[in-house]
């Protein structure tokens, strides 16, 4: 007796596994990162992060033409403040001539069809390479949530379509989401970092930025007390509900792969967009992995970006951004 049905018809070959694919990966589901550092004709390969820069801002201009000309339309930016320019209060975010002010007009001016959705954090400018205000050891919520609303604000009026605050603080979405509505900037979005995980795959990613923090008495070593405990699954659920609650318009998971399990949680819990970070340390090791030959760089590439969606992200922020579309145009 044979089955009447056998699934392996419907993997026979590529154009029948194409028809009835699932998960279809495009252009359109990428956010891309992009560093920006001061001075002119400064591309810079990060260390732990192979063929990924951070872009002087007339760099910053052709890269950011080179994505939209591969049908990559949003991008999120994230600033290197020099060292003379970071405090504790993170002063220099204020500065409407600021590196992240003029990144976003850069952007904007060359390409005003871009989205661009902005780094909304203390740690690049803070001393100490923390999220917020610190004093006597504690990192200050409160008087951090302030300043980020400010520094929402400025954003906001340098032409930012969304901002992103990465912080973790508690109440600072309705903080901004005031803020930016007193100033009259009812039309610009909040992509909440709403569960963001106290992870050990940033560690690139503070390479790139040089926002580590720093070891010093007094000064908390890690980030446990404000990101999340990665044991955790249902908190996450009641962090993004509290941000959609208190105005997100796009809920966001962090890192990727470790965390497919939240992002489902997330995706069946709500109803706005959900994105998912695939985070610096993830890029790095198939990176290392692929440079050693110990594993197919583009093959695994599309299996992780295909997971992260099937997961039931919205919307990817990957460093594999170019990566992906130029496999997908061969």
């Amino acid at each position: 007796m044979y089955p009447l049905r056998r699934n392996r018809r419907l993997r026979a070959n590529e154009a029948i596994r194409s028809l009835v694919r699932e998960t279809i990966i495009s252009p359109d589901d990428f956010l891309v990162p992009l560093f920006v550092v001061e001075g002119k004709n400064v591309k810079e390969e990060i260390a732990s992060m192979p063929n990924y820069y951070r872009y002087s801002l007339d760099l910053l201009e052709k890269e950011v033409k080179e994505l939209w000309n591969m049908g990559l339309k949003s991008v999120l930016l994230f600033v290197k403040v020099p060292d003379n320019l970071k405090d504790n209060r993170g002063a220099e975010a204020l500065n409407d001539n600021g590196l992240m002010q003029r990144a976003i007009k850069t952007v904007k001016n060359a390409f005003p069809g871009m989205l661009v959705m902005t780094d909304v954090a203390f740690d690049p400018y803070s001393a100490y390479g923390h999220d917020g205000i610190i004093e006597n050891g504690i990192i200050l919520n409160d008087e951090s949530v302030d300043m980020l609303a400010q520094m929402s604000v400025s954003h906001a009026n340098a032409g930012a379509d969304f901002v992103a605050p990465s912080d973790m603080m508690d109440g600072r979405i309705l903080a901004i989401r005031e803020a930016l509505e007193d100033e009259g900037f009812t039309d610009t979005g909040i992509m909440s970092y709403s569960a963001k995980y106290a992870s050990a795959f940033y560690g690139p990613f503070r390479d790139a930025l040089d926002s580590a923090p720093v070891d010093m008495k007094n000064i908390p070593k890690d980030k446990k007390t404000y990101q999340m405990d990665y044991a955790n699954r249902f908190e996450a659920i009641r962090e993004t509900e509290m941000d959609i609650d208190e105005g997100a318009d796009i809920v966001m998971v962090k890192p990727g792969l470790c965390y497919l399990d939240i992002v489902r949680e997330i995706k069946n819990a709500v109803d706005v967009p959900v994105a998912v970070y695939q985070v610096s340390g993830e890029y790095a090791m198939l990176k290392a992995a692929a440079e050693k030959g110990w594993l197919d760089h583009d093959a695994v590439m599309m299996e992780q970006i295909t997971a992260i969606k099937r997961a039931g992200a919205d919307v990817i922020a990957s460093y594999f951004a170019k990566d992906v579309v130029r496999l997908l145009n061969k």
